[in-house]
């Protein structure tokens, strides 16, 4: 693959070769909206890996299924040199009970992985707190939530 001269394009030119990319990686069924690409790049990995069915764009509560029928939310966040953070995407409505299971993505900057979990849904309450600002629940996957029990750790069934 050719490497680009980054430093070298206009502004204008950067913006046009994001969006190539963008249009390239919808066409190839990898992400599903123009979003941030974290979230589609997870859902698609975790399910094509995971063997896992993606659900509706609008689904509430889930964003795939098993063919066991067991659902999962499925939330992914990138670090960089400027944001380390492990926050996820807000979980509402946990006491609905919409899915089974959380799957929680920590990707490098280059969109390798990190590291993953799987996590029950009846932990979520008791690893994350809750937001009234956010309505919903707040969960920083850090890497020692994989020491946790009932906490599985799927870094390597996710390695591309």
């Amino acid at each position: 693959m050719p490497d680009l001269n980054l430093k070298a394009m206009s502004i204008s030119n950067l913006f046009r070769t994001h969006s190539k990319i963008m249009d390239e990686l919808r066409r190839r069924g990898i992400i599903r909206s123009y979003n941030n690409p974290v979230s589609d790049y997870t859902e698609w990995l975790v399910s094509s890996r995971m063997n896992l069915d993606l659900s509706r764009k609008s689904q509430a509560g889930y964003d795939a299924i098993g063919s066991n029928g067991l659902r999962y939310q499925i939330k992914g966040r990138r670090n960089t040199a400027l944001n380390k953070s492990t926050q996820l995407g807000v979980i509402r409505n946990l006491s609905e009970k919409k899915f089974d299971f959380l799957i929680g993505v920590i990707f490098n900057s280059d969109y390798s992985v990190a590291y993953a979990a799987l996590i029950p849904q009846n932990m979520i309450a008791e690893l994350s707190h809750y937001s009234e600002h956010q309505n919903g629940n707040i969960l920083h996957l850090r890497k020692k939530i994989l020491e946790v029990d009932g906490v599985e750790d799927i870094t390597e069934r996710l390695i591309v």
